[in-house]
């Protein structure tokens, strides 16, 4: 399979030549940081199904420097001057360790791979996006974390329908959304009842005591430059900075992180959330916005108001700053399945999942690819749930 970046096909006068000179070259990915951020953005703008993580700000960030996520190549979809599809992937081998010829989506630390399409060329840039995996020397695409009932997967599915294909859904589960259309409040008390929500009143009347609470939104660059240290700050102070895994405690993802929440908040496309008792940080959140939909990338918390739920009371406020939000129709947890803060607040479900997209009909060697991930999870299930078993034992001691 080819595994070199041809920058010199980034700026294309037509679909039809940049399909020929990729096949002249051998070299149908393109390197993710030559990718003109000006098509990308224009992508972005008319994508068929929102996903805040492959933003041109966001991916291009993550893959300069977040821990173990650089390094990414693109296929890209293309209608004379115009980028119609794109999916950043890296190969089978650094995802898996399974040396297969497949192209995987690049993880853009948000849990969401959705690609991008053009809304009103989905399906031509669907088959741009084949026929450039397929020049790279790949017999299948696997789309990690991605919408199973959105745009873009109907998309793909009817195109492979077309050549006598279907995708095969590797594994699936649902976290939480939120429909942000509906009112709040009514909300809220549909999902946790007149007494939980009377408690939480009663933790947030005392967490008053520590100051007035109030709920602030940085919104302009030099605002949220200013909000992610604290946000970092909170973050690294609870049990991910226990666990070594905040932003902060890597060079490379504080350098990704700084870098691309000003970047997107210049064109409205992230916010942080703070909740405050007095001039006191209590819980920061980073929220991306994407067309009609927002997503809840990150939360952290001072543990030493535990016992006012510092993140649930920041998520009440959040939920109603959305829902009251014109722009914003949906809103992604980007959660875990089962998630024990988000789920019983945010009652509405998003269907996720790891795709295999088939490039060749009847071959073999998808076969295969489909049996060597069966045997990678049924090695790795048992340990993962080891892992968070101890973990889950380690929080409640």
């Amino acid at each position: 399979m080819a595994d070199i970046a041809d920058t010199s096909t980034v700026h294309r006068a037509s679909s039809t030549d940049a399909n020929a000179r990729a096949a002249e070259s051998g070299a149908a990915l393109l390197a993710l940081a030559g990718v003109s951020a000006t098509h990308w953005r224009a992508l972005s703008e008319r994508a068929a199904e929102p996903n805040g993580y492959y933003l041109p700000e966001w991916e291009l960030a993550v893959n300069a420097s977040a821990r173990g996520r650089g390094g990414a190549a693109a296929l890209g979809a293309w209608r004379d001057a115009s980028l119609i599809g794109l999916v950043p992937v890296i190969s089978m081998w650094r995802a898996y360790k399974i040396p297969l010829p497949a192209l995987v989506s690049a993880d853009p630390y948000g849990t969401l791979c959705t690609p991008l399409l053009d809304a009103d060329m989905a399906e031509e840039a669907v088959t741009g996006l084949l026929q450039q995996a397929r020049q790279a020397g790949a017999h299948a695409l696997i789309f990690r974390a991605t919408s199973l009932e959105g745009a873009a997967m109907k998309a793909f599915t009817d195109v492979l329908h077309r050549g006598g294909m279907r995708p095969v859904v590797l594994q699936s589960h649902v976290r939480a959304c939120l429909d942000a259309n509906a009112d709040a409040d009514e909300t809220l008390r549909e999902a946790l009842g007149a007494k939980k929500l009377k408690e939480l009143r009663r933790q947030r009347n005392r967490l008053a005591e520590q100051g007035a609470v109030h709920f602030d939104v940085a919104r302009t660059p030099a605002e949220t430059a200013i909000a992610i240290e604290t946000f970092l700050t909170l973050e690294a102070s609870g049990w991910k900075g226990q666990r070594g895994t905040a932003l902060s405690q890597d060079d490379g993802d504080a350098a990704f992180i700084r870098r691309a929440v000003p970047a997107l908040a210049g064109s409205g496309q992230c916010e942080i959330v703070t909740l405050r008792a007095g001039e006191t940080p209590v819980a920061a959140a980073i929220v991306l916005r994407h067309r009609s939909r927002a997503f809840y990338f990150k939360l952290g918390v001072d543990e030493r108001f535990a016992k006012f739920s510092p993140g649930v009371q920041l998520t009440l406020d959040l939920t109603r700053h959305l829902c009251a939000d014109p722009d914003i129709s949906a809103v992604d947890s980007t959660a875990g399945p089962d998630h024990p803060m988000i789920n019983p607040i945010w009652r509405g479900r998003l269907a996720i999942g790891d795709v295999l997209i088939p490039l060749r009909r009847n071959d073999p060697v998808v076969a295969l690819i489909r049996t060597a991930l069966g045997l990678r999870g049924a090695i790795r299930e048992p340990a993962r749930r080891l892992v968070h078993f101890v973990r889950a034992r380690q929080e409640k001691s």
